[in-house]
């Protein structure tokens, strides 16, 4: 019998709705889930929103927010806050902590089963030394959501510009980390994105992996390799103020970049994925005003649905 895997997409491009339009919106463009933005403000850096109040969460809200999910015949697929739980400075370290068990508690009362953050990186410390941090502070936090029947899943972004050379700011990039991070009780929330870009064949991952692939991410990328001759992986020096900028490559809304979808959910089926492909949208080109993001929203969706079987 084929699973069924359902599209959703994450909240975090329109910071500016509320979740009652946006729920009401993506039901109508046809998509089946939201993986739901709760930072407790915006403004650090693009792409948050906090569309739940999850550090004050009522009882009321709770069934609030199951009531607008069945109204729209959606699923709340997960809970994202994807921040730097390996921040150098202990007090931020400390509220990027105490945010995450908020966001856990309210996705337990949620009946959702994954919250999504990074792990992170102390940029001033090398890798070997981050995992052995790393060892030592997420384990509590993976026993807090796994006594809420709850699991932290890790989003493989880069984060390059979390580095001040642009070198990976958070430790989950690679296969070989991620067989690491499986150890300390950690899933995965698989974007193919971030691995294009790094030389590694996203669909080849899928497989060995399919067991701690539990949620996925539908992002594209565009990739200049004229550019890419000239800067080399880790992008332009000059970053003209933004620290994300690499001058080689971009990321697409699915259907705009070099990500091949149709070999993508392919392999998805063949692991037996039964999660949510859950559209981020970052694409600079159709961004900026709602009504752009919303055409990417739609863009994305006729690329992807005709791939997915239908019930």
């Amino acid at each position: 019998m084929t699973r069924h895997i359902k599209l959703g997409m994450l909240t975090a491009c329109l910071p500016g709705w509320s979740l009652a339009r946006i729920a009401h919106w993506a039901a109508d463009a046809g998509y089946e889930a939201l993986e739901v933005a709760v930072w407790p403000d915006t403004g650090g850096r693009e792409f948050e929103a906090a569309h739940l109040p999850v550090a004050d969460f009522s009882p009321a809200q709770v069934d609030q927010t199951l009531e607008l999910f069945a109204k729209h015949d959606l699923e709340l697929s997960a809970l994202a806050y994807y921040e730097n739980n390996l921040h150098p400075e202990p007090a931020r370290r400390e509220e990027i902590h105490t945010h995450l068990r908020h966001a856990i508690h309210a996705a337990a009362a949620l009946k959702v089963p994954y919250v999504g953050t990074f792990i992170g990186r102390d940029s001033s410390r090398s890798v070997p030394d981050n995992m052995r941090e790393a060892e030592r502070v997420l384990p509590p936090l993976v026993e807090y959501a796994g006594e809420r029947g709850v699991r932290i899943i890790i989003e493989n972004c880069v984060m390059e510009g979390w580095h001040p050379d642009g070198y990976p700011g958070n430790i989950a990039y690679s296969p070989e980390l991620w067989e690491w991070m499986f150890d300390l009780g950690l899933y995965l929330n698989w974007d193919p994105s971030h691995l294009v870009w790094l030389g590694i064949d996203p669909v080849e991952t899928i497989l060995p992996y399919a067991d701690h692939i539990v949620h996925a991410q539908a992002k594209d990328i565009e990739i200049d390799p004229r550019a890419r001759n000239r800067f080399g992986s880790f992008g332009t020096v000059h970053k003209d103020g933004d620290p994300w900028r690499t001058g080689w490559w971009r990321y697409r809304v699915p259907g705009r970049g070099q990500v091949d979808w149709n070999r993508v959910v392919d392999r998805l089926y063949e692991a037996g994925f039964a999660g949510t492909l859950s559209v981020e949208h970052e694409d600079p080109l159709w961004g900026g005003i709602d009504e752009r993001v919303l055409s990417g929203l739609r863009i994305a969706h006729r690329t992807l649905r005709p791939l997915f079987i239908a019930d």
